[in-house]
């Protein structure tokens, strides 16, 4: 892709999206990316990866081992496939213009569906005795940015390092990952946290219904513009996501939607949240930035990756948002006919690059477990005092 010249891409770039604003070529040459790298994993690359990870589920037995845990940087440079290391070390330092934070790892792993089994109906009902082996590939992966596992008392009390994401019929027209009725709106992570996890992988298992994808980056804009630089001010209320539905909302703290370098910035957003959430309690200067924003921003989402069965995406959580379209689960689409088929199933794993920096929040004797609630609160539980 480096070889295509500047216009070439400027080109492609409109004529795929034509309800876009072309990207102006910038004074260096580079254009705004539009969308995520895409690596085609070889069979090679493939088998070694399956390999590597059945040796470390007999040697470990869990990719939760505190051994396994505490030299995962090491296993994941000696074990990794030169090249899928080397992407993923470069990746997790690079937040120039061109970097759009979201890389496709495209036939990562092979999926024994017969030993998988039926999707469970929730995630409340997940056998991992069944994921472990796949466990051990994302880990390694993040263990190249490097970077360190880590789980979150907001998400499910915790849950391990590995969540399935599976749809819930209880939960189909919720803004969360159980979610399918509805089309799940571009966030980054735990907007409302401070310490949000840094990189994200989402391994896909299933995706027999063919539902697309979405992400969305602040790199896309180009450089910080003037609606942009609005977005600085710490001024914006989030509310913690739907899965906390059933909790008021009473929280004052302010915060930006952008931050670090100033003509380069990161991103903590959560269109549904921030926007479309009546309880946010935005200010009126807030929610006119916010749908500013919004109207330039939704422009630049990219749905255009159908992940198949063994494919992960792995996203820079400061970076890039993500999301994904509205689907019936346990349907797919055969010549205009709805067919039913097994439901979809995607692994997600969390991580830090530094466990240091968010000592503060994290349980005593588990510096792998955050247990932030909403921008730098902690939860008022025993949990919390462990």
């Amino acid at each position: 892709m480096e070889t295509i010249t500047a216009s070439a891409r400027q080109s492609v770039a409109t004529a795929t999206h034509p309800d876009r604003p072309a990207p102006a070529i910038t004074g260096s040459g580079v254009l705004p990316p539009m969308g995520p790298m895409i690596i085609d994993v070889t069979p090679k690359e493939r088998t070694a990866i399956s390999n590597v990870a059945n040796i470390l589920t007999k040697a470990f037995g869990h990719y939760e081992h505190p051994d396994y845990i505490s030299s995962l940087h090491l296993n994941a440079f000696q074990l990794l496939p030169e090249r899928i290391a080397g992407i993923l070390s470069r990746f997790g330092t690079d937040f120039s213009r061109s970097q759009y934070g979201a890389l496709v790892f495209k036939g990562l792993t092979d999926v024994d569906q017969d030993a998988l089994g039926p999707t469970p109906p929730s995630w409340k009902e997940t056998d991992y005795s069944r994921l472990i082996k796949y466990g051990f590939i994302c880990s390694l992966l993040h263990g190249a940015i490097p970077s360190k596992p880590v789980q979150y008392y907001a998400q499910r009390k915790g849950g391990g390092l590995l969540h399935a994401v599976i749809p819930d019929e209880k939960m189909s027209f919720t803004q969360t990952g159980s979610g399918s009725r509805t089309d799940l709106f571009v966030h980054t992570e735990d907007a409302f946290l401070f310490n949000q996890a840094d990189f994200l992988s989402f391994l896909f298992l299933r995706n027999e219904e063919q539902v697309p994808s979405t992400l969305y980056s602040i790199r896309s804009h180009g450089d910080t513009n003037e609606i942009m630089e609005e977005l600085f001010k710490p001024i914006y209320k989030c509310p913690k996501d739907a899965n906390y539905a059933d909790d008021e909302n009473t929280e004052e703290v302010t915060t930006s939607i952008l931050y670090g370098n100033r003509k380069r910035p990161f991103i903590r957003f959560d269109a549904a949240e921030q926007i479309f959430n009546e309880k946010a309690g935005q200010s009126p200067e807030a929610m006119h930035n916010l749908v500013r924003f919004w109207e330039e921003a939704k422009k630049f989402i990219n749905n255009s990756f159908v992940p198949d069965s063994g494919d992960l995406i792995f996203v820079n959580n400061h970076l890039c948002a993500h999301g994904r379209n509205s689907f019936i689960a346990g349907y797919r689409n055969e010549n205009g006919q709805m067919v039913k088929c097994e439901r979809r199933l995607m692994l997600r794993m969390m991580s830090k690059t530094s466990l240091i920096n968010i000592r503060s929040v994290t349980q005593t004797d588990d510096p792998y477990f955050i247990m932030e609630e909403h921008y730098g609160k902690l939860f008022n539980n025993d949990a919390s005092q462990q």
